[in-house]
């Protein structure tokens, strides 16, 4: 296999010589990433000294600290993985996800972690794309079905807590998103998440292709945390928290676009070459909310300032049942406002239920800050231009 090597000035050429003669590699090319107390001069390796890849098929790393610490190695790896190239070390390998070819004009939102605003981005996207195409979204997640599962309709209150009932996770993604965007959307599962974003097992590639056979103008691909849906989609948005913990600069690196809520990210971002906008959310119930004594369940700050009600109680405990339990005990509020997320059905519904209180769902509503492109327009410009006549 040609290799090309990563090495550093601490090092003797020499050393790294009989390392090259000894690896069960062709190196095509070295490349110095910094260093210079061990040389003399220019370095002789026995291979040439580059800049670039070339048409090596590894990068194969021979560095070490101080040169490359943790951070820096792993951005450098990142940068192989966006060229879909193997970057192994001593002790470690990093394997650019599989990504699978789909012949549906397609696009996928991505996310650096849990609780990054990708859901309500995906939300958003469905909902800009879906004004003159026929779209489908695919949504993965730790709790989806065990079969890609067809949601055709938005599921009613009724419909979501039977399922919980039935053991169900009835806050998953793909119903949220069938909810709240009101397309069809195939809810897949996924176990285990790697640094570069794949997945030990996922149903994704059943979904994507139940999805192909409603003949869809554009399939929008919903990521799950900081997995990567395996499918080589048309475009990319990253919605990230941080980019330079980890192989995140390789999320960057393989989108077209990056939003964050953040400027500091914004900058990182900058500094990797990729275009970025920030954003914020703001909590949308699906129905007017005047004149009522509102208790809001959330899983974060969202805002929520500019409703039109009397916020008697707010819970950010979604994701925290036994403080959620707390919160359920002491709220008073005649109509509950919940996203659809982690135990909004199981607890909250099932509470407002049993008193015969209103529950209304609430989206994340995507906001650009201020000077910023409509987003909207933003979305409908990175997907597929194919259109139903």
């Amino acid at each position: 296999m040609k290799a090309v090597a990563i090495v550093d000035g601490e090092h003797y050429p020499d050393v790294v010589r009989a390392a090259l003669a000894e690896l069960p590699y062709e190196f095509v090319g070295v490349m110095l990433v910094g260093g210079t107390e061990k040389l003399r001069g220019v370095p002789d390796y026995g291979v040439p000294l580059v800049t670039e890849p070339g048409d090596a098929e590894i990068a194969v790393d021979l560095s070490d600290e101080p040169v490359l610490d943790p951070r820096t190695r792993l951005h450098l790896a990142s940068r192989f993985l966006a060229d879909g190239i193997p970057y192994v070390g001593a002790d470690f390998r990093f394997d650019p996800p599989a990504l699978q070819p789909f012949d549906v004009p397609s696009l996928a939102v991505i996310g650096t972690g849990k609780r990054v605003g990708k859901t309500a981005v995906t939300g958003a996207v469905a909902r800009a794309l879906a004004r003159d195409r026929r779209v489908v979204v695919v949504a993965m997640g730790r709790g989806g079905p065990a079969a890609p599962e067809l949601i055709e309709s938005p599921p009613s209150l009724d419909e979501l807590v039977a399922l919980s009932r039935s053991g169900r996770h009835a806050a998953s993604d793909h119903l949220e998103t069938a909810v709240l965007a009101g397309v069809p959307t195939i809810g897949c599962r996924r176990a285990g998440g790697g640094m570069a974003g794949a997945t030990f097992t996922s149903n994704v590639l059943d979904g994507a292709a139940l999805a192909a056979s409603l003949d869809p103008d554009v399939v929008v691909f919903d990521g799950s945390g900081a997995a990567i849906p395996p499918i080589d989609v048309d475009a990319r948005i990253l919605v990230a928290h941080d980019v330079v913990s980890g192989l995140n600069p390789y999320r960057v690196l393989i989108s077209d676009v990056v939003l964050t809520m953040s400027e500091h990210v914004a900058r990182d971002v900058q500094a990797l070459g990729k275009p970025v906008y920030c954003f914020g959310l703001r909590l949308r119930p699906v129905e007017p909310l005047t004149g009522r004594r509102v208790a809001l369940f959330t899983t974060g700050n969202v805002p929520f300032a500019h409703l039109e009600a009397d916020v008697a109680f707010v819970s950010r405990n979604l994701s925290d049942r036994a403080a959620l339990a707390d919160d359920l005990r002491n709220v008073d509020a005649d109509t509950y406002v919940v996203e659809i997320k982690a135990a909004a059905i199981d607890m909250v519904a099932e509470a407002a239920l049993e008193r015969g209180v209103k529950l209304v769902f609430a989206d994340n509503e995507v906001v650009p800050q201020a000077g910023e492109l409509d987003l909207d327009e933003l979305f409908r410009g990175l997907a597929p231009s194919k259109v139903r006549a």
